[in-house]
């Protein structure tokens, strides 16, 4: 429930605070107080949108704050913690600030979140009902879910959607198939010819650069060769060959040896290792040289081969992995030719069976929705006698659609007629105020044992009520109590005197401006103000008197189940 609202520098309000409890809730006070600007304060906490002349002259930014208590309001903390909110230890703190520039901000127990988060999470706490709001109770969708919960078939409605979507992936899978199916026909000779040109090329990975280097070593064999042969001269051809210098460099190491065997430790060995390597070096030069021959049929070979990799890769490369990968693609889209129409044939007999059983659970939703619609008309119809609308009908239409859909097999449609003659209406289209309060009353006796929402806000719900009339909305009110905590603008003392919080709501000028405040009034002082509602003087005895009667009247068993 909301528990407290504070409001500050929003229109006439500098700061004004509400303390509210379960049960009924009273806002009463002169016109023009500025009851309806806490209502209005309220809808914008809950992310109605917000325009920066809502901000008191001269103030930099307005803001609202909302206390709620979830205690006991297990449905609604599950819903809240789907979408991320935790609150803490059953209680959730919203704020919404409007700064002059007309820039909105919002918080959710501390933490900013943006203005569509906080409507989010109101359509979680409070139904608000003013007389120039869209309701809630407007929208084809909330209809819908309002007769669904009020006939038991939420579950038949989830199982419903549930096969419609099952079968609109099915349908999707079916037409991707056939789509590719279909590319793949108009496709097929392209394909074929890719797939069998790089078949008979047949690529191997890593070739190209294999090709590369035979090329460039066929294409210059004969300079390859004749340095060859230049090197293995040098290392080893006559008495100017490094062998021969090796040689000379032994005899001197020997004479070293001789006369410092110390000094020249090792060096022997060295030259021995140098000596063997460049022995070694010598004969792989004279046999690569033997090798290099010049092969003009190989060097042809080559080239054509790497002309005919050269135009795979110019059509499906870069590269022989991306060559192979194309081939690849081609082969398993022709396969698809062969495989589809089996997988088409398995994917619409399983389409039949889901079609099948869409249409049971669509068929058990309606048989639900029927019931449900027939009870719930009978029922408002019969709450609009006792709410002063003695010729008021309602009556919830069920359209059968051309296809069913996720929905359901139905468009549901709320309908009323509350004048002779005027035919019926859809409820969208209720022009009073007051007739469309009291219908929303109406409608939220029947479903309050139903409705998960904690806060239930009713504006002008007494235009053009009187007499006794006012107290059965009264009763009407303190029944729906019971399940809710409800808050209700009112001028009529029937229904204050049946709330079991009062708060009057009043203003004052000084020389600044017009400022509004609230105090919650218990005792004497809500006599007094029962009193002044009733017409009278506040000092009249009468008045207080009545004032009285009322008051204790709303206590009697009788008046609340009548």
């Amino acid at each position: 429930m909301l528990a407290e609202l504070r409001v500050r520098d929003l229109a006439v309000i500098v700061d004004a605070r509400l303390e509210l409890g379960p049960g009924l809730n009273v806002l009463t006070g002169e016109t023009g107080a500025g009851k309806s600007m806490l209502v209005d304060a309220l809808a914008l906490l809950l992310g109605e949108r917000a325009a920066s002349d809502l901000v008191r002259a001269g103030a930099e930014r307005a803001v609202v704050e909302g206390a709620f208590d979830l205690d006991g309001r297990d449905a609604v903390l599950k819903a809240l913690e789907a979408r991320g909110v935790e609150a803490e230890e059953d209680r959730l703190v919203l704020k919404r600030e409007v700064q002059a520039s007309g820039r909105s901000r919002g918080w959710v127990n501390g933490s900013p979140v943006t203005v569509g988060v906080l409507a989010e999470i109101g359509r979680q706490l409070v139904d608000l009902h003013g007389q120039h709001e869209t309701q809630s109770l407007l929208h084809a969708e909330a209809q819908r879910e309002i007769l669904d919960s009020f006939g038991d078939a939420c579950a038949e409605a989830a199982a419903v959607a549930g096969a419609f979507e099952a079968r609109e992936r099915l349908i999707a899978e079916r037409r991707q198939l056939e789509a590719r199916q279909a590319e793949a026909r108009k496709r097929a000779d392209y394909l074929r010819h890719v797939a069998d040109e790089i078949a008979r090329a047949a690529p191997k990975p890593g070739e190209l650069d294999a090709l590369d280097a035979e090329a460039k070593r066929l294409s210059h064999a004969e300079e390859l060769g004749r340095t060859a042969e230049d090197l293995a001269q040098c290392l080893d051809g006559d008495e100017r060959a490094a062998s021969a210098a090796l040689g000379h460099a032994a005899r001197l190491i020997a004479a070293l040896v001789r006369i410092d065997p110390t000094g020249a430790a090792g060096w022997r060995e060295m030259l021995e290792v140098a000596t063997l390597n460049l022995e070694e070096l010598a004969r792989t030069v004279r046999d690569y040289a033997d090798a290099v021959q010049l092969d003009p049929a190989r060097l042809a070979e080559v080239e054509r081969r790497r002309d005919v990799l050269f135009r795979l890769d110019q059509k499906y490369g870069p590269g022989i992995d991306r060559i192979l990968a194309t081939g690849d693609e081609a082969g398993r889209e022709l396969d698809l030719l062969d495989t589809a129409g089996t997988d088409l044939a398995g994917l619409s007999g399983r389409i039949e069976e889901v079609d099948r059983d869409f249409g049971e659970r669509c068929r058990a939703l309606s048989a639900k929705r029927r019931a449900a619609a027939k009870q719930l008309g009978a029922s408002v119809t019969k709450q609009l006698a006792g709410l002063g609308m003695a010729d008021g009908k309602f009556r919830v239409a069920l359209e059968p659609l051309e296809q069913a859909g996720r929905r359901g097999a139905e468009l549901i449609e709320f309908l009323v007629g509350l004048n002779p003659g005027m035919g019926e209406r859809p409820m969208a289209r209720v022009a009073s105020g007051g007739e469309l309060s009291r219908l929303m009353l109406a409608l939220k006796v029947e479903l309050a044992r139903h409705d998960a929402l904690p806060t239930l806000v009713f504006d002008e719900v007494d235009q053009g009520v009187g007499g006794h009339v006012a107290g059965r909305v009264a009763d009407a009110l303190a029944r729906v109590a019971g399940d809710h905590q409800v808050l209700v603008i009112t001028h009529l003392p029937q229904i204050a005197a049946s709330a079991s919080h009062h708060l009057v709501v009043s203003k004052a000028s000084t020389d600044a401006a017009v400022q509004t405040h609230v105090q919650r009034v218990a005792g004497e002082e809500r006599v007094e103000e029962i009193a002044k509602m009733l017409g009278a003087e506040e000092t009249a005895a009468t008045a207080r008197k009545h004032a009285r009667e009322l008051l204790k009247a709303v206590r009697r068993p009788d008046r609340l189940t009548a």
